[in-house]
């Protein structure tokens, strides 16, 4: 008589999605680079998207879906904008200020990023979190 494995020595199969794998992997802050560069960065390609200068395109990498299909819908609206009123996309002149940054939660940042322009001063508010071993944009709005 073949004596039966223990329930101890069996083989346990864990059932996993494919989706599982597939979907971005979250990424703990230790593994991540310095965020503070690319508020700056992604700021002034956001404020160049919406004046018509950059293609949203370039910074598709850079963001989640939900975000990135918020700004392409704003960008559209800004060159329709422009269109309508006649006015030709010109690159825009502002100096990036005061970074906040705060951490909720591993491999999550909040910002506000302070833009100063010529006729006003606006703030940017970024949410980063690592995601495959870098940065990207969650939720983004322009104050």
């Amino acid at each position: 008589m073949v004596p039966h494995p223990s329930p101890a020595s069996r083989p346990v199969h864990v059932s996993v999605a494919v989706e599982d794998f597939l979907a971005p992997q979250r990424t703990p802050s230790a593994e991540l680079p310095d965020p503070e560069p690319l508020l700056r960065n992604l700021t002034r390609g956001v404020l160049e998207v919406l004046a018509g200068v950059r293609e949203v395109d370039q910074l598709a990498r850079w963001f989640a879906e939900e975000p990135f299909r918020a700004l392409v819908t704003r960008a559209n609206l800004a060159a329709r904008a422009r269109s309508a009123r006649g006015v030709p996309a010109a690159r825009p002149v502002h100096a990036i200020g005061t970074i906040v940054q705060s951490s909720p939660l591993d491999g999550v940042i909040e910002a506000v990023v302070i833009v100063s322009g010529p006729a006003r001063t606006r703030a940017v508010a970024i949410r980063l979190e690592g995601m495959d071993r870098r940065w990207r944009a969650t939720s983004l709005a322009l104050l």
